[in-house]
């Protein structure tokens, strides 16, 4: 009679191997990335910052910036809101098509969206409107061109944010009485805040570093339509390396800030489904 076979000659192998070589892979890139973030820091200098910072033309930039992308962020959520709710909420002929649609601002070479406007803004219609409201190579370019791009993350993030809602609120909202827009305002789109803010926190970072578009669209004119991407390109087009990291680095600051924001208030935590 055989011997049944004993416990070690089952024992698995280690896992070690395997998740180290998987840490290999994946390290690899979070050196790199820590290495040009170093790279960054370590090149300049406070008082490079400092004298960045003294610039009036980077001083105008940093203030364009936060205006173009304050603005570009709340049109993008009153576009994404209402576009998230719908994709959720309703089912009809053509919904694939139009999802797909909604991606190509994410997908598009941010230089060609940048020229598609430019034409855009050569058709008559919009010819005669920019003799009474200039657009083309102007502030409003600038927020134009950032709401284009940033609007299509606020619409991926607010449908996300929908199809995690439970319906069921909603629902009891509305045999209670409420109709569709009362449950919406009253009962949706407070449960969406966390989405809400997640949407506006990517729609800002993403206008902020938005540089394409706004090259083409809007031009790079020093005190005009300067913003902080385009700094960057003028102070190294100049040769003024320093100048052009220290920016740099007061954009990975914001982009942090607003990882940081996302990852604490954002889609990351349970969403409440309970009444």
């Amino acid at each position: 009679m055989t011997q049944p076979p004993s416990p070690t000659q089952h024992r698995p192998a280690s896992d070690r191997p395997f998740f180290a070589a998987l840490g290999v892979l994946g390290g690899t890139y979070i050196l790199l990335l820590l290495a040009t973030l170093g790279a960054d820091t370590f090149y300049t200098s406070p008082g490079h910052l400092w004298r960045a910072l003294q610039s009036p033309e980077i001083r105008h930039a940093v203030r364009l910036s936060l205006l173009t992308c304050t603005l570009s962020t709340l049109l993008s959520l009153w576009v994404a809101v209402p576009i998230g709710y719908l994709m959720t909420h309703l089912q009809f002929r053509g919904k694939a098509l139009l999802d797909a649609l909604l991606d190509i601002p994410i997908v598009l070479p941010p230089l060609v969206i940048g020229i598609s406007l430019l034409i855009l803004f050569q058709a008559p219609p919009l010819r005669a409107l920019e003799r009474v409201f200039p657009i083309t190579y102007a502030v409003p370019s600038i927020i134009l061109a950032q709401f284009m791009v940033a609007c299509a993350f606020a619409v991926r993030t607010m449908r996300a944010t929908f199809e995690q809602l439970s319906p069921r609120p909603e629902q009891v909202a509305l045999t209670l009485g409420c109709n569709r827009s009362e449950a919406f305002w009253r009962v949706v789109l407070p449960s969406a805040r966390r989405g809400i803010l997640t949407a506006a926190t990517l729609a800002w970072a993403r206008a902020l570093g938005e540089f394409g578009p706004i090259l083409v669209f809007s031009g790079a004119t020093r005190m005009k339509t300067e913003v902080l991407p385009t700094t960057v390109f003028l102070e190294l087009s100049v040769g003024n390396l320093e100048a052009a990291v220290a920016v740099s680095l007061l954009m990975v600051a914001a982009a942090v800030t607003v990882l940081v924001l996302i990852r604490s208030y954002g889609l990351n935590q349970p969403f409440n489904r309970s009444l």
